[in-house]
């Protein structure tokens, strides 16, 4: 009798041992399948873009034609983004020169060079900013500004933004730092148009490349104002952005204040407001923007109040 209940529970563990190795492969199996299916799309995106990029280095006139449209909510139909909309929803988005703006500057270069050196931008703040009121004797800054291989146009329309939307009696200087970039219209060409700033900026060239971080530290010992305010080298700030900051240093001089960073989109180069959000880091180092919790913009300020 024993023997019988042993060779039970043997032949009893051995049907179960198969039957859960069969389950494990059927699951497997389609996960797999899904997974293929998922990262088929982005493949093929992946070789179409690498295929492109072989054919503009080799022969630019052999491009196949791609044609594509973007689709925006209504919210976002800007009269700049329509008029790119006129302009290129039958574009040949294959054209070398628009391609090549992509892989060189990350954006689209060419609706960059038509925008110019300088543009209005909406005023996004909140309408709780509107009734703030800054101190007169706040402290001076001094802007820093790194750039590697920029686009031109970009480069400067953030410079305009800076002069043009700032109090000339806080800003004290913007300190312009070339990390040894290569581009022709980033040297002679880039010094006959800062003529125009005279007396408020501060050129420096690397004689080697240096990276973001050394060079940053380079502009800072040229810097003369009473706090550093760095900025991208593709960015547009908007109207009285710099007092806030200052406000909260000249309370408390520890302070490290970063403000509100709205996006401008790759596409079309739309600035569109940004949400109540806040950087973070995950586990990973990688910097993420977190959502801010809306018990922490209650009180009589709103949101114009600093978020910790």
């Amino acid at each position: 009798m024993r023997g019988i209940t042993i060779q039970c529970l043997f032949y009893g563990s051995l049907i179960f041992g198969i039957w859960t190795a069969l389950l494990y492969v059927y699951i497997h199996h389609n996960h797999v399948s899904n997974l293929e299916k998922k990262n088929q799309g982005t493949a093929l995106i992946w070789s179409l873009g690498k295929k492109l990029q072989q054919q503009i280095t080799q022969n630019p006139k052999q491009i196949p034609r791609l044609r594509v449209r973007f689709e925006m909510p209504d919210k976002y139909e800007t009269t700049e983004y329509k008029s790119f909309l006129r302009s290129g929803k039958d574009t040949n988005y294959s054209k070398p020169e628009y391609i090549t703006g992509f892989l060189r500057y990350g954006f689209n270069a060419v609706l960059s060079k038509s925008l110019g050196s300088e543009r209005d931008v909406p005023d996004t703040r909140n309408k709780k900013c509107l009734q703030k009121h800054y101190p007169a004797n706040l402290p001076t800054a001094s802007v820093v500004i790194c750039f590697y291989n920029e686009e031109f146009n970009a480069l400067f329309r953030t410079m305009s933004s800076v002069i043009n939307l700032t109090p000339q009696y806080i800003l004290e200087e913007i300190v312009l730092v070339d990390d040894m970039s290569d581009f022709d219209d980033l040297k002679e060409k880039l010094d006959h148009h800062l003529e125009v700033f005279r007396g408020k900026i501060k050129f420096v060239r690397n004689k080697q490349r240096e990276g973001l971080i050394r060079s940053r530290l380079i502009g800072a010992a040229r810097a003369s104002g009473d706090v550093l305010v760095f900025l991208d080298s593709h960015c547009e700030v908007n109207r009285v952005w710099l007092q806030p900051l200052l406000h909260a240093i000249a309370k408390d001089p520890r302070m490290v204040v970063c403000p509100l960073i709205d996006p401008i989109d790759h596409e079309t180069l739309e600035y569109r407001p940004s949400p109540a959000v806040r950087g973070a880091f995950n586990w990973h180092l990688e910097f993420k923007w977190d959502n801010v919790f809306s018990y922490e913009m209650d009180g009589p300020e709103g949101p114009t109040r600093p978020i910790r």
